[in-house]
């Protein structure tokens, strides 16, 4: 069998590189092109030297580890442990890339030769990026999917208010778009039923607000409970009623969890657009 070496680096090559993006995507590292090609062109490399090398399996395999480590290493600019994830990821990728386009071999009944810790394969390119194509959609789709579903399990709370002697405990989100405020404090929003729970068919408002709807802007009346207990704040607050979403019962201001930290910005802003009007 004949092998071009520029076709096998090439391949590799561009392989190598599929898989660094993906990896770096993965820990949300940033991607640095001159980082990026250099180390695609290090696998690229390995692939053409390696099947030269007459090494026994357990050495081939190590040589490879060692490979892919490398190529990481360059490829990735970061903390320690950051680096230490993308790695990780890479090989992880890379048995599920392998697998992948094992399947696709089978499938096809394309042969495949056993060598010495890799396998030679007569595929036609075309096969090979397509099957690369899909794993680099699939992959890319399922990590948003996951950031999506971490970030909006991060910012579901439980959330604790009290009127009075009336006390009562909800699931609430912490919304970062409700940039409602009352006379510069920030303002949560309840739904009908946590309304009604908490003050009784007559609740006694303080003020009214403007709340922008889907279906334009109108006023809804502002209330103050007691206490709201969510995170590391525990105090007094001023509240809205409104639509909430399915599963929640309360829409958190931000600035609420801000402040247990010491981050007034949201706050400082719109006290500063409160004075303003």
């Amino acid at each position: 069998m004949v092998v071009y070496w520029e076709y096998a680096f090439a391949e590799n090559a561009l392989l190598d590189g599929l898989l660094l993006y993906l990896s770096l995507r993965c820990v949300r590292l940033r991607v640095y092109v001159r980082r990026l090609f250099p180390a695609a062109a290090i696998g690229g490399a390995e692939a053409v030297v390696f099947p030269v090398l007459a090494l026994p399996v357990w050495a081939a395999y190590t040589v490879k580890v060692l490979g892919g480590v490398l190529i990481c290493l360059v490829a990735a600019r970061g903390g320690w442990k950051k680096c230490a994830a993308a790695t990780a990821v890479f090989f992880a990728l890379t048995f599920a890339l392998g697998g992948l386009l094992t399947a696709v071999y089978s499938f096809f009944g394309v042969e495949t030769a056993d060598g010495t810790g890799f396998y030679v394969e007569r595929a036609p390119v075309a096969l090979i990026f397509a099957g690369a194509g899909s794993f680099l959609c699939a992959v890319l789709a399922g990590v948003r999917a996951l950031y999506r579903y971490k970030k909006v399990q991060q910012n579901i709370l439980p959330c604790t208010l009290a009127v009075g002697a009336r006390r009562v405990t909800w699931t609430g989100f912490a919304d970062s778009g409700n940039r409602l405020s009352f006379r510069g404090e920030p303002v949560c929003v309840l739904s009908a039923a946590a309304v009604f729970a908490l003050f009784g068919a007559s609740p006694p408002a303080v003020g009214r607000i403007e709340v922008g709807t889907v279906n334009g802007k109108c006023e809804r009346p502002v209330f103050r409970v007691d206490v709201i207990a969510v995170g590391a704040y525990r105090g007094g607050a001023y509240v809205t009623v409104g639509d909430v979403g399915k599963g929640y019962q309360v829409i958190i201001h931000t600035a609420l969890l801000e402040e247990t930290h010491e981050h007034f910005f949201h706050t400082q802003v719109m006290a500063a657009k409160d004075k303003g009007r």
